[in-house]
């Protein structure tokens, strides 16, 4: 069995969301991890969950980043252990430093929800391998902050080194540079991404393309053990 810490913080609206699809969809034990906590180390797989964690006060995921758990959270991913942030958990990684970039307003200044068509770039992370190079899934978006950007020489490093895991394949909804959605780090066990791919995980809801994503961290932990 895997084991999943969803990690929440006041303010964590879809926690429960991922936690439904790692538990009840996946069969997989699942923990909701509170931000003040200081031991993880009984997690394979930590989720950083959408939502506004500390209310987007100033700036999103800039006051999640100082919380207790993400201390444990960047040594989970320096031991190699796989870490998703999700929305709002994107800009909580790389509020963190645990990814590159950054998250800014929208290039339009409006909150997006919506469903999205993105393009998979990469199929050999460990998080896309369920997946196929250039395959387009749909996932829904909601967020007033998901706008890619960094410097270019950042930006240049990220896309040569083939950290760009999804782009949005029709119109950008957000202005996000070079059209990213998703980006993980040079090992590739740190994923984040603004679409919420636990929310198309479910046939109920008309999609079930989220769900590979999880499946395929779960087929490497399993394979790892």
């Amino acid at each position: 069995m895997t084991k999943f810490g969803v990690v929440v913080f006041p303010g964590s609206n879809c926690d429960r969301d991922v936690a439904y699809v790692t538990r009840d969809l996946l069969g997989q034990p699942t923990r909701m991890v509170w931000h003040q906590e200081t031991d993880i180390a009984d997690l394979d797989v930590v989720i950083v969950p959408g939502g506004f964690s500390y209310g987007d006060y100033l700036r999103c995921g800039a006051i999640a980043r100082f919380s207790p758990v993400m201390q444990q959270v960047i040594e989970h991913a320096q031991k190699g252990k796989f870490v998703l942030g999700i929305c709002n958990g994107f800009q909580v990684l790389t509020e963190s430093g645990l990814l590159p970039g950054a998250l800014t307003r929208n290039q339009d200044l409006h909150f997006i929800c919506d469903r999205v068509p993105l393009k998979v770039e990469h199929s050999n992370i460990s998080w896309t391998q369920a997946y196929t190079d250039t395959e387009i899934i749909t996932l829904p978006v909601a967020h007033g902050e998901g706008r890619f950007y960094a410097d270019k020489a950042t930006l240049s490093e990220i896309e040569d080194n083939g950290q760009v895991v999804f782009r949005y394949a029709g119109e950008n909804p957000n202005g996000s540079l070079n059209n990213i959605a998703g980006i993980c780090n040079r090992q590739g066990n740190v994923l984040g991404m603004m679409p919420h791919p636990e929310r198309a995980s479910d046939p109920m809801l008309g999609s079930n393309d989220g769900l590979r994503l999880f499946q395929g961290v779960l087929e490497k932990v399993t394979a790892l053990v």
